[in-house]
């Protein structure tokens, strides 16, 4: 009896690997991993990270090959939105076999802090990673109060 089941389950799982084997080599061939990937990316791009301390909120976006002159970053109603678009050199007559670098346009948001002060923000670019500093305002930040 106990052998039926394990010889059910090893048929029922190595068809499940020839399966994904199978779906791998479709979206690894043509364009469909592009259009599958497309997707995915577009949402994820570029990567972000965003620190916070006490008196600062620092994100970091990491875009490289962007123009930074071509970067838009709006804060309204504390939501960060940063907009960009990396054109990537494509060569005539080159098909390519898999393609994970993003190019097209991209835009990413990030909810800020309610203390997050909208005046006063700096952004910086250097070497394919843009800074975005936006200080805490100065009502919300801890303040020592004297004893007489």
């Amino acid at each position: 009896m106990f052998a039926r089941v394990s010889n059910f389950e090893d048929s029922f799982f190595d068809q499940f690997r020839r399966l994904e084997n199978e779906m791998g080599q479709v979206f690894a061939s043509g364009t469909w991993p592009q259009i599958a990937r497309a997707k995915r990316l577009r949402s994820a791009y570029p990567p972000i990270n965003v620190n916070v301390t006490k008196e600062q909120i620092d994100v970091y976006l990491f875009v490289p090959g962007v123009d930074p002159k071509r970067l838009g970053i709006t804060i309204h109603e504390n939501l960060l939105t940063v907009k960009g678009e990396r054109n990537a050199k494509q060569e005539e007559g080159v098909e390519y076999y898999r393609k994970e670098r993003f190019d097209g346009e991209f835009h990413r948001a990030v909810n800020l802090a309610e203390d997050a002060d909208p005046e006063k923000v700096e952004a910086g670019y250097e070497d394919g990673v843009l800074r975005i500093t936006i200080q805490r305002r100065e009502s919300a930040k801890p303040r020592q109060i004297k004893v007489n």
